[in-house]
């Protein structure tokens, strides 16, 4: 089952093409799996039906997982046995008659204009790292680009002169998003004060550097972000995807049209960009029952 399971990623990774965290993703769902089968004395894919996998669900929910992480888990199995299927492995696929649970919607913590403005503000950009760490913020709120995009901006991705940013994001799909005046200095003033100090006389293709010279990592922004966000003193539950949420939810009540911030953030589907809508008429209904006498 194993041998299955790394040839299956493989024609992911080759065929697909499908992003390192994504086969990281699918990968822990079927160990996850494979390992509920030996404990049920399971030996081969043949012997799964329906019930295995309704009872691998089961317990699953015994184990109390997230709602969000048992839908993972459906969708990666049956796509493994879906491939399976096709490449004639198995005949009969249990997962044709698994619902799928409805997604719990939760609404993402957004930050207010005031409270990024005081984020925003908070690294020391008399200091190397603050100056990049105060790019950093102003880039991700002025674009609401993914950690991923951000920590992958190269070089040749920026476009000054004329206020844009290339970026690949999930699926490979390149797009290109708008850069407001404010995030285009702060960049010009990193690359021309802070960056070739990061460098070191070193080399590298990437925008944001850590201390050594080398490319900054997720791990790194999320780190630095959490520091920042206490020494803002903001009590919300911060993440770099905060940013991302607020600069959707701050354009869409400035008038911004849905389409244009769903191609803004790299959504697939208008129906995922859609929670802004909902997130926005919920602070809409904040602020009236706050502001207004009869509320």
């Amino acid at each position: 089952m194993n041998r299955l399971l790394e040839e299956y990623l493989h024609y992911l990774r080759v065929e697909r093409g499908l992003a390192h965290n994504t086969l990281a993703s699918y990968r822990n769902d079927l160990n996850q799996f494979l390992q509920y089968l030996q404990t049920k004395q399971i030996t081969t894919l043949t012997e799964v039906d329906k019930n295995t996998i309704i009872e691998y669900l089961t317990f699953q929910t015994q184990q109390h997982k997230e709602n969000s992480s048992i839908i993972h888990s459906i969708t990666s199995l049956r796509r493994f046995f879906s491939y399976l299927v096709q490449e004639k492995i198995i005949i009969k696929d249990p997962m044709l008659l698994i619902d799928t649970p409805k997604k719990k919607q939760k609404l993402p913590e957004v930050l207010s204009i005031k409270e990024v403005e005081t984020l925003l503000a908070t690294p020391n950009t008399a200091q190397i790292l603050g100056m990049r760490d105060r790019t950093i913020l102003e880039v991700m709120y002025a674009t609401g680009l993914r950690v991923s995009e951000i920590i992958n901006i190269k070089l040749n991705d920026l476009h000054l002169s004329l206020g844009i940013i290339q970026t690949i994001g999930k699926g490979n799909k390149e797009r290109i998003i708008p850069i407001g005046d404010v995030a285009a200095k702060w960049i010009e003033r990193y690359l021309n004060e802070s960056r070739p100090k990061l460098l070191k006389q070193k080399r590298s293709p990437y925008l944001f550097l850590n201390f050594h010279g080398e490319q900054l990592t997720r791990q790194g922004i999320w780190k630095n972000l959490k520091a920042h966000v206490k020494k803002a003193g903001i009590q919300k539950n911060v993440t770099p995807h905060t940013l991302r949420h607020s600069f959707a939810t701050h354009i869409l009540e400035n008038g911004a049209d849905l389409r244009i911030v769903q191609e803004l953030l790299g959504h697939s589907d208008i129906s995922t960009t859609q929670i802004y809508t909902h997130l926005s008429k919920q602070r809409l209904s904040k602020v009236y029952n706050q502001a207004h006498p009869h509320a």
